[in-house]
């Protein structure tokens, strides 16, 4: 049997390509009794449906949104700072009729999928330069989410402010040592503690406008924090927090506050604290970053940025979609106090 076309089933119904063509992408064109009828007969007929590939190269869209990705797929849907931004972004495409396409920036080849998008939101600063440079050349409408490039729209928190505001509550709180668990503040697969000079790096990195929020906290209070107490952590999990809070908790003499650049980070050290026997707040104080879910039901609670990813995807998608590409956005976040500081 020979297989049934958009054209051929619109002549057996009587009605214009485009009539059929609504039936299945535009339903609110149509009145629900007409629409019924031509779903039916095309059921009948064996047809299911415009062939996207084809509607594509007519209209040049493919209601298709890219998040270029910083990381790979696995990294990113695991994270749930990057999947609770997904999520928000999600919610707007849907909404508004679109598929979302997750793309990812540690492939060092070049994808064909960078083709189909109708946009992309840039998540994270991009690792691969080359897939960069193409998305830019392809003159679709870019976006940047916790990251800054020149010439392109963003939306974005203040991570030196909201970090200089949750140190400068902690240091203010106990006496002692302080030490950093820090995150990606280096070239660096391993666990490892800063050195001197690789302390201030001119870098507009996320984790690096983080410690220099700490750094100057702690130059106002009067407190010492230098690069020996200082942990570069390269990946956002539990196994690698756990290791470099073990590596600061003991030291001697030991921290009395760990400023931790993600919630992960500082849901780690609690663990650990716990294992070596220290009680939180009393010997210990531990704050977070990210205010994800996980951060409020753990014991004892942790005290965090809350810096809501998932309406930072909302808004991206909104401002993608309604071709707001040049304005710099920059979204409040709240210090949610708790029973870790």
């Amino acid at each position: 049997m020979p297989k049934v076309t958009l054209k051929a089933l619109a002549k057996h119904l009587g009605v214009s390509v485009a009539t059929v063509s609504n039936a299945f992408n535009r339903p609110d064109q149509l009145s629900a009794e007409l629409r019924k009828h031509i779903l039916q007969e095309s059921e009948k007929l064996g047809f299911s449906g415009p062939n996207a590939t084809a509607r594509s190269l007519r209209t040049g869209r493919s209601d298709m949104i890219a998040i270029l990705l910083s990381d790979t797929l696995e990294y990113s849907v695991s994270d749930p700072v990057a999947n609770q931004l997904i999520k928000g972004i999600a919610e707007v495409l849907q909404d508004a009729g679109k598929d979302m396409l997750l793309l990812s920036g540690a492939k060092a080849v070049h994808s064909t999928a960078e083709a189909l998008p109708d946009g992309f939101i840039i998540y994270g600063s991009p690792k691969n330069p080359e897939q960069l440079e193409r998305v830019k050349q392809s003159g679709k409408p870019l976006l940047c989410v916790d990251c800054n490039l020149s010439g392109i729209g963003s939306v974005n928190i203040d991570n030196y402010q909201y970090a200089y505001d949750i140190a400068e509550y902690a240091l203010q709180k106990q006496p002692g040592k302080v030490a950093v668990l820090g995150l990606r503040l280096i070239d660096s697969d391993r666990v490892c503690r800063l050195q001197q000079h690789e302390l201030y790096d001119a870098n507009e990195a996320i984790s690096r406008r983080r410690l220099e929020g700490y750094l100057a906290a702690a130059t106002q209070q009067q407190r010492e924090l230098n690069a020996e107490q200082i942990w570069h952590i390269p990946v956002n999990n539990h196994h690698y927090a756990q290791i470099a809070a073990r590596e600061a908790l003991t030291q001697h003499p030991r921290p009395t506050l760990l400023l931790c650049m993600s919630d992960r980070i500082a849901l780690g050290a609690i663990s650990v604290a716990r294992q070596l026997g220290l009680n939180i707040p009393q010997d210990l104080r531990i704050v977070g970053f990210d205010g994800i879910e996980e951060a409020e039901r753990s014991y004892p609670a942790l005290t965090t940025v809350a810096q809501h990813s998932d309406e930072k995807g909302r808004i991206a998608a909104r401002m993608l979609l309604a071709g707001n590409t040049a304005e710099n956005v920059l979204l409040p976040c709240e210090l949610r106090l708790r029973d870790s500081c």
